[in-house]
């Protein structure tokens, strides 16, 4: 039988193993090498996890330079740059609530929880789903997936799904216009409330189940293969709202995730228990064996027009982006 390695048309394995990144070094080691490998604490050390550090505030948050929060002043500014550092942290250095930043930086997180169990403040009032889906998701990771703040987030997300399985931005799915949705998402006004009868948004989903399938507990429980289904039928589809709807979208990748994407989405779909079985799990893993770069590696986007950046960052972000899927891959052929 087959590999994982030997069912790509190049080996991209060598490569990630001798980059000039330590993390991904260690990673391919770790987990596509399956070698035993130092304790993770190594990589804490590093020059770009301990920049990430720097300027965190006293009440365990980051925040963005004044001129920028002027431009949506009733925006919590410092949840959504705590967010972007922690998806760094976590997302690429696995850092952990060992970590005196780290538990510092959740406990402000669970201060922008509501007595409804959402996190909220990206979009000021209104209510965000993906991003309380990304943020249990970092969370768990970094070993608050016993906390109770935790369960009552997840319960929250289960009670809010649309119809159709899978999750939408109230606003998004009101009929308001577009100039409507950029003034509520900046500035204080009354919450759009869910309306289940409207379809789902696959992009808004594939953001907000992370916060299910990170969770051993629950991501098994019917309503992640319920979301699941809907997550996979819409592979490569156009989105069913203008906020990237174009199906292309599916193959822009940018590491750690934030976006939906085909990687995350496969590695969520893996997560609740599908099998490459699956037709449309298949459909997806052909598509990285048949668009796999010489070199062995993935480009960072696919979408249609996409200029190729040559700069040390999106060099940096390929390697990444190559370790993700060739952890989905492996993952698949390991478990059907």
């Amino acid at each position: 039988m087959q590999t994982w390695r030997e069912r790509l048309r190049y080996d991209p394995v060598d490569l990630l193993a001798d980059c000039a990144y330590p993390a991904i070094r260690y990673y391919t080691r770790r987990d596509l090498l399956d070698e035993t490998v130092e304790p993770i604490q190594t990589l804490w050390v590093f020059p770009d996890p301990l920049k990430l550090l720097r300027h965190q505030r006293c009440d365990g948050s980051w925040t963005l330079s004044p001129n920028y929060q002027e431009k949506s002043p009733d925006v919590n500014y410092p949840l959504v740059e705590t967010f972007r550092r922690l998806r760094e942290l976590v997302g690429k250095y696995e850092l952990e609530r060992s970590h005196p930043a780290i538990s510092s930086a959740a406990e402000f997180v669970f201060t922008c929880q509501t007595l409804e169990g959402d996190i909220r403040g990206f979009y000021v009032d209104q209510y965000a789903p993906h991003y309380t889906g990304l943020y249990i998701e970092l969370l768990v990771r970094a070993g608050y997936g016993d906390d109770p703040r935790i369960k009552r987030a997840i319960e929250w997300l289960t009670s809010h799904r649309q119809g159709d399985g899978g999750w939408v931005y109230p606003p998004l799915a009101a009929g308001i216009s577009w100039a409507e949705q950029v003034y509520i998402s900046g500035h204080h006004a009354e919450a759009i409330p869910f309306n289940a009868a409207k379809p789902s948004s696959h992009n808004i989903t594939g953001m907000t189940l992370r916060g299910l399938v990170c969770h051993p507990m629950y991501a098994s429980i019917p309503e992640a293969r319920r979301t699941g289904e809907f997550l996979a039928s819409r592979l490569f589809q156009k989105d069913s709202y203008s906020s990237y709807e174009a199906g292309d979208y599916w193959v822009r990748f940018l590491y750690p995730w934030w976006w939906n994407n085909l990687i995350m989405a496969l590695e969520s779909l893996q997560r609740i228990g599908f099998t490459s079985n699956h037709p449309k799990v298949h459909e997806g893993l052909k598509w990285f064996a048949e668009h796999q770069s010489p070199d062995g590696l993935w480009e960072n986007s696919y979408k249609k027009g996409a200029k190729k950046y040559e700069t040390e960052s999106a060099a940096e972000n390929r390697l990444w982006v190559s370790l993700a899927i060739c952890r989905v891959l492996k993952s698949y052929k390991k478990n059907g």
